[in-house]
């Protein structure tokens, strides 16, 4: 079974439930159409005897009687018996008895077997005789001035039986056609229902040996399972071409920002090993070197964290904590900066007390950190930051704006790119991975940053989350 593929196992199943159903349906409908013959067919035994009892006339002395009938002489009188009367009606047939079982009139075609039983009032029985089943019913007619008669009636069911037996006939010789029509049919619309399978299969099957995450299953429109399922494939697909982008795109910005300190690093070692120099070149050139790898510390230890937020997050502990105490806490921290490192900028802080969020404090420090931070970098000196903190809506809302040198509206759009700094004169002063890294932690929380922003007139960047319920 293993080896029979799927449109052939559905195909096997719904035949032999089809078979089955089939085969129970026509065995309850046979029964009960032979249980309704037989119902219908002694009803109309028991019709027929009791019409014949109010159609006998009996009288002293032969009279004219009923048209188309004559006069048999018993008990003292005689019996007017319709011609018609006494023979085969809707294919029963009648019989006159006396009262010791001689036979008076009419016909009985199992005579040897009923007259040996005696006779019962209103009483129906049946007797197998040569491979059918008759039915007799007696019933006793008493006249005034008239000796009590029996009149028998008897039937067949050799004729319902034979009308059954046509109808399985029938039955079996259509059943195999009916199966098999079915079973073709079922065939072809188990392939046509597994189709898009075969396009999923072959087409995950293209994308892995020819390593193309650009192609996608073409199913057309359709809301079913199937169509369903190949969005969610195609979904997952794009996901995992944008992930391979974004990886290649983060290798050749990485290896384009750590190519520059690099680069200084050997020429100044290639400097201070070219002669010998000056105790105060020598400084120089450590400072140079150490200068730039800092840089590339700083460098690998964003990239670092970047890559963890984006594969593990849930290493990061997850919790109720006290938002507007972390930002207070934050804000205190920037305050105690020499006036060399702020400056000359003032930090003005306005923090609703009370604020409580379900979240990492690692993860929002470094997101408040960094917003701050980047907000001193390209602040004016002398000018002021804002920092904001309040809920509304259910979410908490941080805003972090300067009065610097703003962003222009071409470069809005790529601000929160890794590595990519709109102050090219300024990229000595940070990674280019700060607000990516900030974006990304706020997209883990559930929120996420909005930037405002004019050329000259200076930058906010909101962040918002939801309440801890």
């Amino acid at each position: 079974m293993k080896r029979i593929s799927i449109r052939l196992k559905l195909t096997l199943w719904f035949s032999s439930v089809l078979i089955v159903m089939s085969a129970a349906a026509i065995w309850g409908i046979l029964h009960i159409n032979s249980r309704v013959d037989i119902n219908r067919l002694t009803s109309l035994l028991i019709q027929e005897v009791d019409l014949s009892l109010s159609e006998i006339v009996y009288a002293k002395e032969p009279q004219g009687g009923p048209i188309g009938s004559y006069w048999l002489y018993y008990g003292g009188g005689y019996i007017a018996l319709n011609e018609s009367l006494l023979v085969t009606q809707n294919e029963v047939r009648l019989a006159m008895y006396s009262l010791d079982g001689s036979l008076l009139y009419g016909e009985n075609p199992i005579s040897s077997v009923t007259d040996s039983s005696g006779f019962s009032d209103a009483t129906l029985t049946s007797h197998p005789y040569e491979g059918s089943v008759y039915y007799s019913y007696d019933r006793l007619l008493s006249v005034d001035g008239l000796d009590s008669i029996w009149i028998r009636g008897v039937v067949s069911s050799y004729a319902e039986d034979f009308q059954l037996s046509m109808t399985i006939r029938a039955v079996m010789l259509s059943l195999p056609m009916f199966v098999v029509v079915a079973v073709v049919g079922g065939y072809l619309i188990a392939g046509q229902v597994l189709r898009p399978i075969k396009k999923i299969s072959d087409a995950a099957s293209g994308i892995e040996q020819g390593g193309d995450l650009k192609k996608r299953i073409e199913l057309g429109e359709g809301k079913d399972e199937l169509h369903s399922l190949a969005s969610s494939i195609n979904s997952m697909i794009s996901r995992l071409d944008r992930a391979f982008e974004t990886e290649k795109q983060f290798a050749s910005d990485a290896s384009h920002e750590l190519r520059t300190p690099i680069s200084v690093i050997l020429a100044q070692c290639e400097y201070s090993l070219e002669k010998t120099r000056t105790e105060t070149e020598y400084i120089e050139a450590m400072e140079v070197i150490k200068r730039q790898s800092d840089k590339m510390a700083g460098i690998i230890s964003d990239m670092l964290d970047f890559t963890r937020l984006e594969t593990t997050p849930e290493r990061y502990i997850m919790e109720r904590l006290e938002l507007s105490e972390l930002v207070s806490l934050s804000c205190l921290d920037f305050e105690h900066l020499s006036d060399s490192d702020k400056k000359g900028i003032k930090l003005v802080s306005d923090i609703q007390p009370g604020i409580r969020v379900y979240g990492s404090y690692q993860l929002l420090t470094r997101l408040v950190t960094n917003l701050i931070s980047n907000a001193f970098r390209y602040g004016k000196e002398g000018g002021n930051v804002w920092v904001e903190l309040k809920s509304a809506d259910n979410k908490a809302f941080l805003s972090v704006r300067d009065d610097g040198i703003g962003i222009s509206s071409e470069h809005q759009p790529r601000v929160f790119d890794r590595f990519y700094q709109v102050d090219s004169s300024r990229s000595g002063e940070g990674t280019g991975l700060g607000l990516a890294i900030s974006k990304e932690i706020a997209k883990l929380h559930g929120g996420d940053i909005e930037l405002k922003s004019s050329l000259g007139e200076g930058s906010e960047f909101i962040f918002w989350m939801k309440l801890s319920v």
